[in-house]
């Protein structure tokens, strides 16, 4: 698996790991009882403090998306099911939209238009 961190991104390293992790939950790449790579391997894999590794795994494990094994490592819960990460990924993606367009100035209905422009726009393109 694959995770992708983008230091220019305004959101804590730690939660973009969570994203990943949702991420590919929603696309399949991982499953439950799927393991995740130890903290030590994601820290060097990333080149990170293994305390962003374990913080991001702690906060995955309180929202019941991973469970630990003492001794064998972090996995993926059995209850962490595709939908209802799915439902979870889309509610933070659309929050993290209201808050920028907010900061911008911006309405919800402003968002939405935009949003529904965007769509149909690229709906046209793959068309042609």
């Amino acid at each position: 698996m694959h995770f992708a961190i983008d230091t220019a991104d305004a959101r804590p390293i730690y939660v973009q790991i969570m994203d990943e992790v949702r991420r590919a939950l929603v696309m399949g790449a991982l499953r439950p009882e799927d393991p995740l790579p130890s903290v030590r391997q994601l820290a060097a894999d990333l080149r990170l403090n293994p305390n962003t590794v374990a913080q991001a795994y702690r906060e995955l494990e309180r929202d019941g998306i991973v469970y630990v094994r003492r001794g064998q490592g972090t996995f993926i819960a059995d209850r962490a099911t595709p939908d209802a990460e799915r439902a979870a990924l889309i509610a933070e993606v659309a929050r993290r939209a209201l808050v920028d367009a907010h900061r911008h100035g911006l309405s919800a209905d402003d968002l939405i238009q935009a949003i529904r422009d965007a769509a149909a726009a690229d709906a046209k393109t793959a068309a042609e």
